[in-house]
């Protein structure tokens, strides 16, 4: 059983950076995949980032590409996301997800295995 962990939500005025993490539970990912999403009330869940644990390749969606960066810490067994020039259209819960057993990362949330809590991300104007 695989245990996300996200934190580092809160709130954060236009403009301003936040980072998050996401805690993986005493494993090794050396062929597995991790992403971002997030949902805003009424929304669907949307693809943010995404990544490879091992083989470097890294996605972004369009809304968020060249303000956020996905990147991970192998020794902490922790993926991050750095989030600078927040928006107000930002705002939503952000979830970490893993997917076992595959050398490229998803877009399409149902491809992914396990997922954290969540961690509420607020922007105001």
């Amino acid at each position: 059983q695989v245990q996300l962990v996200e934190s580092g939500g809160g709130l954060v005025q236009a403009g301003g950076s936040l980072g998050l993490s996401c805690a993986v539970s005493g494993r090794t990912f050396n062929r597995s995949a991790m992403g971002w999403f997030r949902q805003a009330p009424g929304k669907e869940r949307e693809f943010v980032a995404g990544m490879t644990w091992s083989g470097g390749n890294t996605g972004y969606a369009d809304a968020v590409k060249g303000r956020f960066t996905i990147s991970r810490d192998n020794a902490k067994n922790t993926v991050l996301l750095q989030m600078n020039s927040l928006k107000p259209e930002d705002t939503a819960v952000y979830y970490c997800a893993a997917a076992l057993s595959t050398y490229t990362y998803y877009r399409n949330w149902r491809a992914y295995d396990y997922w954290g809590q969540g961690t509420q991300v607020t922007v105001s104007s």
